[in-house]
C-alpha cells in the first residue's frame, strides 16, 4: 500500500536566525536544511518534517 503523503512536498524558507537559539534548535534548521536567512528547502511532507518545523516554527515559514 503506498503511503498517503508520497510525492507531496513542502518548501519552507528560514525567517530568523538561529543566534543565541538553544543549540537543538539551530540543530533542527540544519536538519531542515537550512542554515542562512532567506533560504528556502523543500522536503517530503511527513510527520517528522511537520515536527521540525513545529519546533522551530518562529524561524521559518512555509511557502505556498
Amino acid at each position: 500500500m503506498a503511503n498517503a503523503t508520497e510525492g507531496k512536498t513542502v518548501t519552507i524558507e528560514q525567517i530568523g536566525s538561529p543566534i543565541r537559539r538553544p543549540a537543538d534548535q539551530e540543530a533542527t534548521l540544519v536538519g531542515l536544511g537550512l542554515n542562512k536567512r532567506h533560504r528556502r528547502s523543500t522536503l517530503q511532507d511527513t510527520p517528522a518534517v511537520r515536527g521540525m518545523i513545529a519546533k522551530v516554527a518562529h524561524l521559518v515559514r512555509v511557502v505556498d
